[in-house]
């Protein structure tokens, strides 16, 4: 089966998290309390660092690390795709210590006249690899790249930047495999022994690495990049985790702060549990909005149900038959409940994907799962050559290396009910996924970001009303904590993860307005 592209793009363009609780969960994050995550916004950088000279080349096939695939294709007008890497400190507490390579992509900017500088993006996961995904866009951001480098880059932890390591290929499929929402002691035991023994792998591949790959370095990172660039200001176009990590950079280098977007928001004033909590709901809402679109469609929608509850009805009663008998999936391996559940939400990132989970349901009902294998697949980062990139273990070495919270097995289970509260579908799942951290090697950092950014220029955040994966509120909160002046918030009325990539010309206008000519919208700017 293969894995429909769309649904690859909304996945790298930014799931706030794997959605797995065998993967981890996205958190907040705030002050730092970790020896390891990394002094102050004052830490030193050794000039030769910040005067390093790139050396840009056309940009080879992708790594198994960064997902794999063939070497980008050059864009219209024929430029092409080049890529770098850049020398950063492992320990910006130790500056002239040890080093490691971040990797980095760029295409020029059209008009050399006019160019304004280098737009960095950051897609999210934490975990998606930037030098892959931002030439998997290819045109999308044509309208920006006349006056900026558009630039990206594979975040310390990621793809090839000194990318975490856990278990293999055979390792993986098995954990996916795995029941993520045990019912029982037995279950139970399974499911907290497979947590140490992930924990233990990542410690014994990328111990070192480890205390490191948090946001708070991240941003550090931008700043160098920024110089080596050539940049006096960090222009920034953020999305989904890419927001938490621009809300900490505009933290660290206030007076650094260039044009920069938000898109897809995290709320840095909620913590690990919270933001789990808010997830549920969004995915609860973005398939209560799937169910509505089906009902309404009648007969030209293959689920059963007269009403929006009757189809997701339909839905659990998949997901229930699956916990007692998986189906056939792909080759050897069957769709599980925990794959289901995984494979439905990767649907719900992007509207233009709803008719694959419609399908995916359809079929799956009737004894076929390999299309709902396949979406869990896509957001698993599974290649059809059954190799897995390494968005999942970076993604859970920085949630775990920034988020304080480690929850026992008795305290996620006393949660576990508010979690089905707020969503029947996915619940259970995001409940489970609060002990992703439980018996990690590295302390965390801290319990909320610090994102205040006082003098900082204008930061465009914008709001998605259906976003599944970074629910609506985190825009209001995120301007709110930036600071008067300089938290802009724009709301866009529709579906899907994010909304620049939605589709919408009034997003679009307004983005671009602003990086471009330096317009910045009217703060509450509301795009149907």
């Amino acid at each position: 089966m293969r894995t429909s592209p769309a649904l690859r793009a909304a996945a790298l363009a930014g799931a706030v998290t794997v959605l797995l609780p065998l993967a981890g969960c996205s958190d907040g994050g705030g002050g730092e309390s970790s020896p390891h995550a990394a002094g102050t916004a004052a830490t030193t950088t050794p000039a030769g660092l910040a005067s390093q000279q790139l050396k840009w080349t056309p940009c080879p096939a992708p790594s198994q690390a960064q997902g794999g695939g063939a070497s980008p294709s050059p864009l219209p007008g024929g430029a092409v795709w080049e890529c770098s890497f850049m020398n950063v400190p492992l320990d910006y507490a130790e500056p002239e210590g040890d080093t490691i390579e971040l990797a980095l992509v760029r295409a020029k900017a059209m008009d050399a006249k006019k160019r304004i500088g280098s737009l960095i993006f950051n897609f999210g996961g934490p975990g998606a690899s930037g030098v892959a995904t931002l030439p998997a866009f290819g045109t999308e951001y044509d309208k920006l790249r006349t006056r900026y480098d558009l630039v990206s880059f594979d975040p310390r932890g990621v793809g090839r930047s000194a990318g975490v390591e856990c278990e293999d290929d055979a390792q993986l499929d098995a954990r996916y495999e795995g029941d993520g929402t045990p019912d029982d002691a037995a279950e139970e035991k399974a499911f907290t022994e497979d947590t140490k023994t992930y924990a233990d792998a990542c410690e014994k591949n990328s111990g070192k690495e480890l205390p490191f790959v948090g946001t708070t370095n991240a941003a550090r990172d931008m700043d160098l990049m920024r110089q080596v660039l050539g940049d006096d200001k960090l222009y920034y176009f953020g999305i989904s985790y890419g927001t938490e990590l621009g809300g900490v950079y505009a933290h660290l280098f206030p007076g650094h702060v260039g044009r920069s977007v938000l898109d897809a928001v995290v709320d840095p004033t909620e913590d690990a549990e919270q933001s789990s909590l808010g997830q549920a709901k969004g995915f609860q809402l973005a398939l209560d909005n799937f169910a509505a679109d089906c009902v309404d469609r009648g007969d030209a929608c293959k689920l059963p149900g007269a009403t929006a509850e009757e189809v997701e009805q339909g839905v659990s009663g998949l997901l229930d038959r699956l916990e007692k008998k998986p189906v056939p999936g792909i080759g050897s391996r069957k769709l599980t409940q925990t794959q289901a559940t995984t494979g439905i939400a990767a649907a719900l990132y992007s509207k233009e994907t709803w008719p694959l989970l419609e399908q995916g349901v359809d079929e799956a009902d009737g004894g076929n799962g390999a299309l709902l294998l396949a979406l869990a697949d896509s957001l698993n980062g599974r290649s059809e050559d059954g190799h897995y990139d390494n968005s999942a273990a970076a993604n859970t070495a920085i949630n775990c290396a920034d988020s304080k919270e480690r929850f026992t097995l008795d305290q996620t289970k006393a949660k576990l009910p508010a979690f089905h509260d707020a969503s029947p579908v996915f619940g259970d799942y995001l409940g489970w996924g609060l002990m992703a951290c439980t018996g990690w090697p590295v302390a965390g950092a801290w319990d909320t970001p610090d994102v205040s950014a006082g003098g900082a220029a204008p930061v465009l955040v914008i709001g998605n009303t259906g976003d599944p994966a970074t629910p609506y509120a985190g825009a209001k909160a995120m301007a709110e904590e930036l600071g008067e002046g300089v938290g802009v918030e724009m709301t866009y009325k529709g579906e899907g993860h994010g909304a620049y990539n939605s589709g919408s010309a009034c997003v679009q206008k307004a983005v671009g307005g602003y990086l471009l000519d330096g317009k910045v919208p009217a703060d509450g700017t509301v795009c149907g």
